[in-house]
């Protein structure tokens, strides 16, 4: 993987997706591979390296500057001569299982999304892999997706234990991994203190790099700013014209959305007297996009959620917590010194740290709230064949009626509370500390299967 210096050391870049690839590369039933992902998470810097680490040869593409590769796939013709053309452009022989061929920015051909079918059944032992980071856009314009000819990886932004190991210190990974909760609970001061520097960086990996070099806290802010007048620019370059007011109107309420107490995502916040019809379009184009996370609310705590999913109702959340606090300039000092963060905005940068993680960890995820009720759970998740209603507490204070109210007319379930507190188990309830749930939940998603 990538290597930079911090300080007299050297560190490394490790993201756990690439254990996938390497299952993917195994694979006798392999497919050409989509990554797909929001823009500037690091999918092609991770293709890349997989190339470099696994293969002999990489043939690299980048299909939004190469007009001579997007012309072999324009032209067509079968898929030997299009690798006879890739393979001139590249100066690199394309041969069976020694050769990654990576398409870059492939939602700027079309055709070459297409040609993944014909790769597939005429080439199996070719390993191409794609990234693009409106690929999920792409779709809708009239673009014939390879349905059941490849398979799919999705990145997110760093997340808190990738953005650990960045800073070397994976053996505090190799306790959280390991969920011994009496060694985690004395670890608690350095991982708080940790988790603040998360909740600034964040988990963009241009952020986490400037951080970790040690090129100080204005740059890290600098570098998330670039990224938000990236995803900005991408509103008018991508989305239809008539669609990129409301996407700019939508993307800016998302922070002052997340700083009410209830987090459900109104509509009348965006525009006074707005409807669900104007901007449905809107909040899609962020959703394929990987800007935002749709969280949609669950209309019973049962097995299976989706079952029980109510479209009409949601919460959006950024998809990085280091981007909202650029988005909303929120002070350094003011997340890295004591525990203010924690509960600032009423929680809004603790609650999107949680369902980032999720996202991240891939545990279904969903909102509960009762109607005529002042009942609402955060989260209500399922973990293999369990369902846990799950309460987001932005720090050591815990009180809240909720969660009990909720539990005492559901005796059959647990309840998880996430909070700055140490690990406790109580007959009802587990508390969990925000710095560990993550891990936590991975385990329970194998163990509750």
């Amino acid at each position: 993987m990538r290597q930079f210096v911090v300080g007299k050391s050297v560190k490394q870049m490790k993201r756990e997706l690439y254990k996938a690839l390497i299952e993917w590369k195994k694979s006798i039933n392999r497919k050409p591979l989509i990554m797909n992902g929001a823009r500037q998470v690091g999918k092609t810097f991770l293709l890349v390296e997989f190339a470099k680490r696994e293969y002999d040869k990489v043939a690299f593409f980048s299909l939004d500057r190469q007009k001579q590769a997007r012309e072999v796939f324009e032209e067509g013709g079968g898929v030997d001569k299009m690798l006879r053309g890739l393979s001139a452009i590249a100066q690199v022989d394309i041969t069976p299982n020694d050769t990654l061929v990576i398409l870059d920015e492939i939602q700027d051909c079309p055709q070459a999304l297409e040609s993944l079918k014909y790769f597939c059944e005429d080439a199996p032992e070719i390993h191409v892999a794609v990234a693009g980071s409106l690929l999920g856009i792409s779709l809708h314009d009239a673009v014939s997706f390879p349905v059941g000819k490849v398979d799919m990886l999705r990145l997110y932004p760093m997340s808190f234990e990738e953005f650990l190991i960045a800073l070397g210190r994976e053996r505090i990974v190799e306790e959280l991994r390991n969920g011994e909760w009496d060694v985690i609970n004395v670890l608690s001061t350095e991982l708080t203190d940790l988790l603040r520097q998360y909740y600034y960086v964040g988990g963009m990996p241009s952020a986490v790099l400037a951080y970790v070099q040690n090129l100080g806290l204005n740059e890290v802010r600098k570098r998330q700013k670039s990224i938000l007048e990236d995803y900005s620019r991408d509103f008018s370059k991508h989305a239809p014209l008539s669609q990129v007011p409301r996407i700019q109107m939508v993307w800016g309420s998302i922070p002052s959305q997340l700083a009410k107490d209830n987090k459900k995502f109104i509509y009348g916040a965006v525009k006074k007297s707005a409807r669900a019809s104007e901007f449905e379009v809107a909040i899609q184009w962020l959703v394929d996009a990987g800007l935002v996370y749709k969280i949609s609310r669950t209309n019973a705590v049962k097995m299976p959620l989706k079952f029980y999913e109510d479209i009409s109702s949601f919460k959006l959340f950024l998809l990085d917590v280091g981007l909202m606090g650029a988005m909303v300039d929120a002070p350094a000092s003011s997340v890295l010194v004591g525990d203010g963060i924690f509960s600032e905005y009423k929680g809004a940068f603790t609650e999107l740290f949680v369902c980032s993680q999720m996202m991240s960890a891939g545990v279904p995820c969903y909102y509960h709230s009762v109607d005529n009720s002042t009942i609402e759970l955060d989260f209500v998740v399922q973990m293999g064949s369990r369902v846990y209603p799950v309460e987001v507490k932005a720090e050591e204070n815990v009180h809240a009626k909720s969660l009990k109210t909720f539990i005492s007319k559901n005796a059959d379930l647990t309840a998880i509370r996430l909070s700055m507190k140490k690990y406790i188990k109580q007959d009802w309830l587990e508390c969990i500390p925000l710095y560990a749930f993550a891990e936590e939940f991975r385990r329970r998603m194998v163990s509750d299967s």
